[in-house]
């Protein structure tokens, strides 16, 4: 048995298919147990496989989308946050939206879940095997201004242009200048109707002229190619990271209020 096992070992290795192995080695005493025929075995044997290479696709997936931390919509609290639709963050979640190459625009205060939301909807592109980048606004902006110093623009660009779906966290918390400004541009201009986008930010749309330095002109003309094709959620309501400190009675409303503008 171990001269067919390491023979096995050898084919599989040959056709690429590094869990094949084990995994007959695993479900041949099962199929010997079920009596099952030779076929069944195959097919039991090639459904594992695929359930194997499925979680390894996702493990390089979830690891390339660089993701601060998992999120899912299971682990958001849709009752402290009743101006979120669960049914329509259900309806994104199953990720048509990328399919038609549209994008997703999540508005509101610091702490109500934007964040949070964009991650989980991540985590479900890369379920489905679509490739995923998670980035800040800030951090984007700083790896291209570098790129373009050292001449890697264009290979760098790509990382941000090239995945299904690019989340785009913290638009608006600092402000940008004209190049970051021009430089946001490129990316959206690049992935306008081939990829979508998710987008956070603390700013309304009639305020993104402010994030861009006072340019109401590359604002709109962004705010143009993100919004022809997309579902913006407008968040209202008070920060879940400073909810259970308010329950304690350890924070006043001018403290909750100083906190959350910061």
């Amino acid at each position: 048995m171990n001269l067919v096992q390491e023979r096995i070992s050898l084919l599989a290795e040959r056709l690429r298919l590094p869990d094949l192995a084990a995994i007959v080695a695993a479900e041949a005493e099962g199929a010997v147990r079920r009596e099952l025929s030779y076929a069944d075995f195959v097919e039991e044997v090639l459904r594992a496989q695929v359930e194997a290479a499925d979680r390894r696709a996702q493990e390089t997936l979830m690891r390339l989308a660089s993701f601060p931390q998992p999120k899912t919509l299971e682990d958001f609290d849709f009752g402290f946050q009743p101006s979120v639709s669960r049914k329509q963050l259900t309806e994104l979640a199953s990720c048509t939206f990328i399919e038609r190459a549209e994008n997703v625009l999540l508005l509101g205060p610091p702490g109500v879940g934007k964040s949070h939301l964009a991650v989980a909807l991540g985590v479900e592109a890369v379920r489905r095997r679509l490739q995923t980048k998670f980035t800040t606004a800030a951090r984007m902006m700083v790896n291209l201004s570098e790129a373009r110093a050292a001449g890697s623009f264009t290979r760098r660009l790509a990382t941000y242009v090239r995945p299904r779906l690019l989340i785009i966290d913290e638009v608006g918390f600092l402000p940008l200048d004209a190049e970051q400004a021009s430089l946001l541009f490129e990316v959206v201009c690049r992935r306008y109707e081939r990829g979508s986008v998710i987008l956070t930010s603390n700013k309304s749309f009639g305020e993104w002229a402010e994030v861009f330095s006072g340019d109401a002109v590359i604002a709109t003309a962004i705010l143009d190619r993100l919004l022809h094709h997309a579902v913006a959620i407008s968040i209202r309501g008070e920060s879940y990271r400073l909810k259970d400190k308010k329950r304690a009675g350890l924070m006043g409303a001018s403290t909750t209020a100083k906190e959350e503008k910061d």
